[in-house]
């Protein structure tokens, strides 16, 4: 089912024309960065098959993404914090920051913003948290796709980079195939050094 418009029509109806939704990918993998997407929709001629990315086949993410990319009545910014942001912050506020860096990237500065989940610390625009937001609010589905491929894509590039942890089957996340590579190789440099099951093999390299 695609999500409703209520927010978007709600806020819309204060005034508010440019709304963005907010969304990210990756927070529970041992590996790869945290990945946040912006998206504005300057026209109500929202793609079909718009919905949560977690709901959809990833052929269907891939198409949906290229049709959002390619359209430019769409506004789109991605934020990406590597893994080592994530040590370093922890992965609550490495997600906010991403989601501060798309919304910097939007090309344009947005009027109010949706967000997925809890809303975003020190934000400078007013905006609205909503619970389960990619899956009731058009604007953060979509970002929620851009999120994801975009993450996906990346994870891809580390296989290469980093070969034999099957990082583009599983994404960084803690699949069986996953942890049998780690306590054969170890961790390698795109892992978050501060997650366990990573954090005691580290010693173990």
């Amino acid at each position: 089912m695609q999500p409703y418009s209520q927010f978007e029509r709600a806020f819309s109806q204060k005034g508010y024309s440019l709304i963005a939704g907010v969304d990210e990918a990756g927070r529970g993998p041992l590996a790869g960065p945290v990945v946040a997407a912006a998206v504005i929709f300057k026209t109500s001629n929202i793609p079909s098959g718009i919905q949560d990315s977690k709901k959809l086949k990833a052929s269907e993410r891939e198409r949906l993404f290229e049709i959002l990319m390619k359209d430019e009545s769409v506004l789109k910014g991605i934020g990406i914090c590597n893994e080592k942001l994530v040590d370093e912050l922890n992965i609550r506020q490495a997600s906010f920051e991403a989601m501060k860096i798309a919304l910097k990237n939007l090309g344009c500065l947005p009027e109010f913003v949706l967000v997925d989940g809890f809303e975003i610390p020190d934000l400078p625009w007013p905006q609205k948290g909503i619970p389960k937001g990619d899956r009731l609010s058009y604007s953060i589905a979509a970002a929620s796709i851009l999120a994801k491929v975009t993450r996906d894509d990346l994870m891809v590039q580390y296989e290469e980079q980093y070969p034999g942890y099957g990082f583009k089957q599983h994404k960084g996340y803690g699949t069986k195939l996953h942890l049998e590579m780690l306590k054969q190789k170890g961790p390698c440099a795109a892992h978050r050094m501060s997650y366990e099951p990573v954090y005691q093999l580290r010693f173990f390299e």
